[in-house]
């Protein structure tokens, strides 16, 4: 099992950035890779078990279901139920922290899974780079608006 992890600040309160990431069917209002995103059996997107149906910009389409969300700890985790990927075993979460010095958020991102040991650093990367930095920094210039 190999463990990828991102983190960032954010210049914005962290009420404010989880009022943009609590939505767990609104990954194509923050992130520059979804193309569109529904919850499958039209059930509340803040609802334990429901699982978001996404397509990405590239084509490929993705499962997941939420396993945990507290609007307490800003905090929220999935798993991944389908990918092109090649990952199995996929936990992710992302969780925000009040930042009290200029009213910032530190933001983090990690994700465990298994996947063949040939993919494992570029799975890494792609997970790393191209997914958790990459919504990040939209996130970043969203909230700069």
């Amino acid at each position: 099992m190999i463990k990828v992890y991102t983190s960032t600040v954010i210049e914005a309160p962290a009420d404010t950035v989880w009022g943009r990431i609590r939505d767990f069917n609104g990954l194509p209002s923050w992130t520059p890779f979804v193309a569109d995103s529904r919850i499958e059996g039209s059930q509340p997107p803040d609802r334990i078990g429901c699982v978001r149906n996404f397509r990405l910009k590239d084509g490929g389409l993705i499962r997941e279901q939420l396993l945990t969300l507290s609007d307490y700890d800003y905090q929220c985790s999935y798993s991944i139920l389908e990918s092109p990927m090649g990952v199995d075993n996929y936990v992710a979460t992302l969780k925000l922290t009040p930042v009290t010095d200029g009213n910032r958020t530190f933001a983090e991102w990690w994700a465990e899974f298994d996947c063949a040991p040939e993919r494992e650093n570029q799975l890494a990367r792609d997970i790393g780079q191209g997914v958790f930095q990459a919504a990040f920094d939209s996130l970043k210039t969203l909230m700069r608006r």
